[in-house]
């Protein structure tokens, strides 16, 4: 069974500070936004690619060689606006999506194997996860302090990734019943009443949003960069 993936690359990356919006900053000779479509592009059950760009960057990304055969849309203002527009641009013969954040350009091809898997083993929506390490507390402002209010159960919490895996016809129907603005599709799915499968994800999928995470990229892509032949 094929598998569509939508690749939101429509962010300004603010925070990370570079002049270009951040998923065409360059690490390690390439585009973020190029590692990241190469990764989801490398997997035999994906059959087709919408990249989701600021409108700005459009023509830039449709006449790269790397995006050849990938359809690119202009994104919205906030992110589910883009993967809305990712989703109108599907073929009609993708039943299952992946929603990809192009800020996560290393995913190793054993976390998509993972995601797939359990999609197409039935599963309506699936999300790659880490656990947490850190100890979380919940905050709120008392005067002009910050205090804990509550220290959350470590156990009990996962750090999620993307790619996240779904049902077109699930994620599509979360889209249409959106009540309230999220930071990933699975919470639409959560919202609906949906269940959402978790698989393990890897260190590696990490997202960039800092200048110091440019720095772990390049190191990255060192690594995973084919070394010249002698």
């Amino acid at each position: 069974m094929s598998v569509a993936v939508i690749v939101v690359a429509a962010g300004s990356g603010l925070r990370l500070g570079a002049a270009a919006p951040k998923a065409y900053v360059e690490v390690g000779g390439r585009s973020i936004l190029e590692w990241a479509v190469r990764a989801m592009s490398a997997h035999v059950a994906v059959t087709e690619i919408v990249i989701v760009t600021p409108q700005p960057q459009l023509e830039q990304t449709a006449a790269a060689d790397w995006a050849s055969g990938c359809a690119v849309v202009a994104g919205g203002v906030e992110r589910h606006d883009s993967v809305r527009a990712g989703l109108s641009a599907l073929s009609p013969n993708a039943h299952h999506v992946l929603v990809h954040d192009a800020a996560r350009p290393f995913v190793p091809s054993e976390v998509l194997e993972r995601v797939i898997d359990a999609l197409l083993a039935g599963a309506p929506a699936v999300i790659p996860a880490l656990a947490v390490t850190d100890t979380v507390k919940r905050v709120q402002l008392r005067g002009s302090a910050t205090v804990v209010s509550e220290t959350l159960p470590r156990q009990d919490l996962v750090a999620v990734q993307t790619p996240q895996g779904f049902t077109r016809a699930a994620l599509e129907s979360a889209h249409r019943t959106r009540s309230q603005s999220v930071t990933d599709d699975a919470s639409l799915i959560e919202q609906a009443g949906g269940e959402v499968v978790v698989v393990l994800g890897s260190p590696d999928s990490f997202k960039i949003t800092t200048p110091h995470d440019l720095v772990l990229a390049e190191a990255l892509s060192r690594r995973l960069s084919p070394r010249p032949s002698r």
